[in-house]
């Protein structure tokens, strides 16, 4: 029975959490069972916080008993990635030097969830300071896959998607600077959604105005992300592109009602001389049949001019270099090769080149706008194969049916690094599963801060098929 609790949605659960039927200890207390029980296989906590959850469980079930009205995310348990502060909870970064740091305050997101009723049962796994697509550090090791032990969980917020996706907590906050949210959605079968700048403000970032790393909500259903949006959404005064962005009902757009007729999604399933899996095309040419089905006209669009990655790591990995190149210097002996590796690369990045990079961005978010004048969505593979092994080196090679491609970023995942830097809402869905028995992920692209129009589109699809009663074995 609590591994049936455990994978029921935050959805379902708030009319029986709110009718008394189902306790918050009684769910928190399953979550942690199966977080203690899977942790030494997935290793995808960091820190996990039994007894406050508890003591918050406890807590919401009395206010609930004397007749107070439930919050939103009332007695519903959340994981938080350990780059995103937590107050009074260790904040580690996935990094050695900070493995015993501990913030007194949390993030704003964070603090909206809390403030809703939703209880942080843990922290989950990172690289070094969300620096890859990949979740390892010296710090805690490797972040396995839900579905196969044998495979990387994705990253950089591996442990938010696989503790999502194995049904330990099933609302997690993420990041997403290139693509840490959708990639491991991608690889573990649930729904990764990169909101449009501002939405969801970012409280922690330095460059607040050339920032592309977002704050993000990771679940197993599209309602789900909708119940995070609702309640992280909102303008707030440390984030600038956030002010002034109104909250609309995500809970409502996210109800699968009616149909797409009316509406043009523009497709593309792989950059000019980029692999594509055949098992990843398969699913994917599925997927525009499913929206097809529902009504939308479909149009084909050419993936030239958006082989961005060199753009994206121009501006990255400066960034990089700027908050880390002493933090290297001083703690070289604890941090892994390949960030030092990432640090390294910056070197090569001039003043002129960043701003180069700066007006490239600005050129691109152009080119998408146009696309999305012609069009209302776009749509494409999140990854070009499933999940990595879990070995897998970032500077190494990637074997794609059968052939062996370098640089793992611009053929693994070409199409999610665009959309960091344009601002607009991506969301991978679950779409489909590969012949290795690895789930498949489809990216919707909205437009600019039009994201419940997509979640509206991602609930429709997601009814269109049953995916969501496959679970990890």
């Amino acid at each position: 029975m609590s591994d049936d609790l455990c994978f029921r949605s935050a959805t379902e659960l708030r009319e029986p959490i709110a009718r008394k039927q189902i306790s918050p200890t009684e769910i928190v207390s399953a979550v942690l069972a199966r977080a203690e029980r899977l942790q030494g296989e997935l290793n995808c906590f960091i820190t996990i916080c039994a007894d406050s959850a508890l003591a918050q469980a406890r807590d919401a079930e009395r206010r609930i008993a004397r007749g107070e009205p439930a919050r939103l995310l009332e007695g519903l348990p959340f994981t938080v990635k350990d780059i995103v502060n937590t107050k009074g909870v260790r904040t580690t970064f996935g990094a050695v030097p900070y493995a015993d740091n501990v913030p007194d305050q949390d993030a704003v997101a964070v603090a909206r969830l809390r403030a809703q009723g939703a209880i942080l049962i843990g922290k989950t796994t990172t690289p070094e300071f969300g620096s890859k697509c990949l979740t390892d550090s010296p710090l805690f090791g490797r972040t396995r896959n839900a579905w196969d032990a044998r495979r990387s969980s994705g990253g950089s917020s591996g442990g938010a998607a696989v503790a999502v996706a194995s049904g330990i907590a099933p609302l997690a906050v993420a990041t997403d600077g290139g693509g840490s949210t959708r990639i491991p959605a991608a690889c573990n079968g649930v729904v990764g959604l990169k909101q449009s700048n501002g939405v969801i403000p970012h409280s922690q970032v330095q460059d607040a105005f050339g920032n592309q790393t977002y704050v993000t909500p990771t679940t197993r259903t599209v309602a789900d992300t909708a119940l995070m949006m609702q309640a992280m959404a909102g303008e707030d005064a440390s984030d600038p592109w956030s002010i002034g962005v109104p909250v609309p009902d995500f809970l409502v757009a996210a109800t699968p009602r009616g149909d797409l007729r009316g509406q043009r999604i523009l497709f593309c399933l792989s950059l000019p001389g980029r692999p594509v899996a055949a098992d990843v095309a398969d699913a994917f040419k599925a997927s525009l049949d499913r929206l097809a089905g529902l009504g939308a006209e479909l149009e084909e669009f050419s993936g030239a001019d958006f082989d961005v990655e060199p753009v994206w790591r121009a501006i990255n990995h400066t960034v990089w270099r700027t908050r880390f190149e002493k933090l290297a210097a001083e703690h070289g002996d604890v941090l892994s090769e390949t960030f030092h590796k990432q640090i390294a690369l910056a070197a090569k990045v001039s003043g002129a080149d960043y701003q180069q990079a700066m007006f490239e961005r600005t050129s691109l978010f152009r080119r998408v706008q146009a696309l999305l004048a012609r069009g209302n969505l776009l749509a494409m593979p999140t990854l070009s194969r499933t999940a990595l092994p879990i070995d897998q080196d970032l500077f190494g090679t990637i074997e794609i049916d059968g052939q062996s491609f370098d640089h793992v970023r611009p053929h693994w995942f070409p199409w999610t690094m665009p959309f960091n830097m344009t601002g607009h809402p991506a969301v991978s869905l679950p779409c489909g599963f590969g012949r290795d028995g690895l789930p498949i992920g489809l990216q919707l692209v909205g437009r600019f801060r039009a994201d419940a129009e997509l979640l509206r589109v991602s609930a429709l699809f997601e009814a269109s098929h049953d995916l969501l009663a496959r679970r990890p074995g």
